[in-house]
């Protein structure tokens, strides 16, 4: 019995090749439809209080999709946005007051003088989304970025739930940023939104000594995806890995998630993702083990119409091509996964999974030369 178990507990936190969810009483079957075509890597998706749902492309611009089904292009300059590799313009979300501000916010590549660095700008726009105008240019600047190959640059923007602004970010593929707590790379940020300063709580708000006080977790490698349970405090970031592992880890204020690929050379990414030898390093609450996948957006499913799906965290998967599930304890302890089957072989890519203010799950692909998707995901009646 001990044995079985142990293998049970393997499966459930090591393992990529999830099946697909069989389909069965509580087990929704989904309805799958496009909202939007002949984009071209959009990054990320956020519904308005209206039902008008903004997206962003890597290389540049936002759409708006109207909710009559108009899709419509979203004027705004992008004439400093440097786009390279895996950078570019990526994580957006709109304020938490933006029935009244129409403020939003994106994380970007951005380029001045020659000089490259990615930064949290505040935009709004107008009330018939056809214009978008920066307001806080930056919110937060001085993010490294790696301006050689534009390598692992994050980066995702969500609220927790104290209202505070989180944004994640890559390593930028230099080995010591992870564990340099003053570097802004390889980390989880908090900030306050309405004036860009650390956010009240930050662990080194009050020893800026030991790190920056913009810094909320550190020993990152490149955190794509941040999810937010409802109905508690818990954040959890969805961190693309290297061969050994993708992760999920559980943020805690101060906590060392232990990536330090300084190793044998000055970039050496055959260390651990959690190296177990960094003194108070944090497991991960999932790891893929050597099949890595390359996770990305994350988001909690929520809702009674959702059946045996209520409460599952979702991740976009790139390289394996798909969305998988995990369904969590209270205490964040993996009890199952497996794949959305409707994903199976049907849209390849997927880069951000992000349930809307309407309950629907709205999934942007990520496929490229022009074919990716907004696609809106409803369990079927």
């Amino acid at each position: 019995m001990r044995l079985w178990a142990a293998l049970v507990a393997l499966l459930l936190t090591g393992c990529t090749a999830a099946a697909p969810a069989p389909q069965g009483e509580g087990r929704p079957s989904l309805a799958v439809t496009v909202v939007a075509g002949g984009l071209d890597h959009p990054w990320d998706v956020a519904q308005a209080p209206d039902g008008t749902l903004l997206t962003d492309e890597r290389g540049g611009g936002l759409t708006a999709v109207l909710p009559d089904g108009t899709v419509r292009p979203v004027a705004a300059d992008f004439g400093d946005l440097f786009a390279l590799g895996e950078t570019g313009l990526m994580g957006l979300v709109l304020d938490p007051g933006f029935e009244g501000d129409r403020r939003f916010y994106t994380c970007q590549g951005r380029i001045r003088g020659g000089s490259a660095s990615i930064a949290v700008i505040t935009w709004t726009v107008d009330r018939t989304w056809r214009s978008a105008t920066r307001v806080a240019d930056p919110l937060l600047g001085g993010i490294p970025v790696n301006q050689a190959a534009g390598r692992h640059g994050g980066c995702r923007l969500r609220f927790d739930l104290t209202g505070a602004l989180l944004v994640s970010t890559g390593d930028n593929a230099l080995g010591t940023n992870p564990q340099d707590t003053r570097s802004l790379a390889g980390k989880v940020l908090r900030i306050d939104a309405a004036t860009g300063r650390p956010a009240r709580g930050n662990p080194f708000v009050s020893r800026p000594a030991a790190g920056s006080p913009y810094v909320y977790t550190y020993g990152h490698r490149n955190v794509q995806g941040l999810a937010v349970r409802a109905g508690g405090s818990q954040v959890y970031a969805v961190e693309q890995g290297t061969f050994r592992d993708d992760e999920v880890n559980l943020l805690r204020a101060g906590a060392n998630y232990g990536y330090d690929p300084v190793g044998r050379g000055s970039y050496d990414e055959s260390v651990p993702m959690t190296d177990p030898t960094i003194p108070g390093a944090v497991p991960a609450v999932w790891s893929s083990g050597p099949a890595t996948i390359a996770t990305c957006g994350g988001t909690f499913l929520t809702g009674r119409r959702w059946g045996d799906y209520d409460g599952l965290l979702l991740l976009g998967v790139l390289k394996g091509e798909g969305i998988l599930a995990l369904r969590l304890t209270a205490d964040g302890r993996v009890i199952d996964q497996f794949r959305l089957p409707e994903f199976e072989g049907t849209h390849g890519r997927i880069r951000t999974v992000q349930q809307g203010s309407d309950g629907d799950l709205y999934v942007t692909t990520d496929n490229g030369s022009g074919t990716d998707q907004v696609l809106r995901v409803r369990p079927r009646s």
